[in-house]
């Protein structure tokens, strides 16, 4: 009790405001950061406790264990029962969910701002207490092998996986989040738990709330329920990515359509280059006005999805567009594809264009953050890969700032016939292509 009482005072001293959003950061003794933004003109409160290692960072025997711990925590620990933990939250009118990434895992709920106490302490009892359990292992794997059934029976996020295994091969960003078959029914306790104090050690955790509540009330829960947690040695380093343009046609006889992933590399999340990337993105393929979308939707009716979608990590990214079509007009959509980046690289976006897509990304920036779930979402990744925080202004000027020049320059980076990846699935009946065919 003594020491947290002293950790308790030390937070007072250690607060740090930010001027700009009404933000301030504390962060404990050992390590742990808490973020907390005020919202007093709602009644909820959002708080998340982010692990600031996700799928990878596992070696290849680990392949799924983020994810399985994260299902594990919900089992059970030593102070409730998987019933009194999903009984929790939810008698109070509030949720608790988990997700894991591949470069984070998070646990949040979001409550009324009078059921904070009472929410924090169940997140910090999963983080802090879990069981795991041999029983509980061995049900939770059974759950685990139907959710990857489940998504191999899902052909537009299988093909994505594919295009994933290839384009990261031989690096854990390759690697599926779930694991394999394989590697969950291999998880044992001493795996789990030697894994589990490693990531799980507070110089990783991050702890951010967002709605009306007062950071000191926060950061005197997390004291509470933290300052007496020990750091663990760290995994150890993790090799750099390096991308892999390759093609791959997966046969899978029993789909009525062929699914298609089309990919190159792009800039990662703190890439000064971002913004450009994300209004290339957008008139690319980000929304019903796209060119993706009125070229091979609207005009050639090739496809009824067909979108593009940026994926950038801390040192890395990919710009990967899906479309689902028939085997007789695979070809044409990898054509048409084709065409647009051709098109961008040599000619010139107009201003109306340019003006379209930047509206386009601010206003769904802007709605994006009007949430408490997504400005504690906010406050968590921006603090793990800028270690600042951006106002609102601040991000609608970035985008302002990004020029047809710019558009143009990425696009000549990434849009080259040595660099484009290709999957694709389905009841593919003798279709081949070859890497002749992706000049652009």
């Amino acid at each position: 009790m003594v020491k947290r009482m002293q950790a308790l005072r030390q937070l007072s001293m250690e607060n740090t405001p930010s001027p700009a959003r009404d933000i301030e950061t504390t962060t404990l003794p050992n390590g742990l950061r808490v973020i907390s933004e005020t919202m007093p003109h709602v009644r909820s409160v959002s708080v998340g406790i982010w692990v600031g290692i996700g799928s990878r960072r596992e070696t290849p025997e680990q392949n799924g264990l983020s994810h399985f711990i994260e299902h594990m925590v919900f089992k059970g620990t030593t102070e409730r029962s998987a019933e009194d933990i999903a009984r929790s939250v939810d008698s109070i009118g509030g949720n608790l969910d988990a997700f894991t990434s591949k470069e984070m895992v998070c646990f949040n709920t979001k409550v009324l701002d009078q059921h904070l106490p009472l929410a924090f302490d169940v997140l910090a009892d999963l983080v802090l207490n879990p069981l795991f359990r041999e029983e509980d292992m061995d049900k939770e794997k059974g759950v685990i092998l139907e959710e990857l059934k489940m998504d191999e029976d899902s052909p537009d996020y299988l093909v994505h996986e594919i295009f994933s295994s290839n384009f990261w091969k031989d690096h854990p960003l390759g690697k599926p989040i779930l694991g394999t078959r394989e590697t969950v029914k291999r998880f044992d306790r001493p795996m789990i738990e030697s894994y589990y104090h490693q990531a799980y050690s507070p110089t990783n955790l991050v702890i951010t709330a967002a709605g009306n509540l007062t950071h000191k009330d926060l950061a005197n829960l997390a004291g509470q329920h933290f300052a007496d947690m020990k750091p663990y040695d760290p995994l150890p380093a993790e090799r750099p990515p390096v991308t892999h343009a390759r093609i791959t046609l997966r046969n899978k006889k029993s789909l009525e359509q062929v699914h298609l992933c089309v990919g190159v590399p792009s800039y990662p999340v703190p890439h000064e280059d971002r913004f450009g990337c994300y209004v290339l993105n957008t008139l690319l393929g980000g929304g019903m006005s796209s060119r993706l979308f009125q070229n091979i939707r609207e005009r050639q009716g090739l496809a009824y999805a067909v979108f593009s979608e940026l994926n950038p990590y801390r040192d890395t990214g990919c710009l990967s567009i899906y479309a689902g079509t028939s085997v007789e007009s695979v070809r044409k959509v990898i054509e048409s594809i084709l065409k647009e980046f051709l098109q961008l690289k040599h000619e010139r976006i107009t201003e109306e264009e340019l003006r379209r897509a930047k509206d386009h990304l601010k206003g769904s920036l802007m709605l994006s953050l009007e949430s408490t779930s997504s400005r504690m979402s906010n406050l968590a990744r921006q603090e793990m890969y800028f270690h600042r925080f951006f106002t609102l202004d601040e991000l609608a000027e970035s985008i302002e700032q990004v020029t047809a020049d710019d558009v143009q320059r990425i696009a000549r980076t990434f849009f080259d016939q040595k660099h484009i990846g290709v999957t694709v699935l389905g009841n593919l009946n003798g279709f081949k292509i070859g890497r002749e065919d992706l000049s652009c």
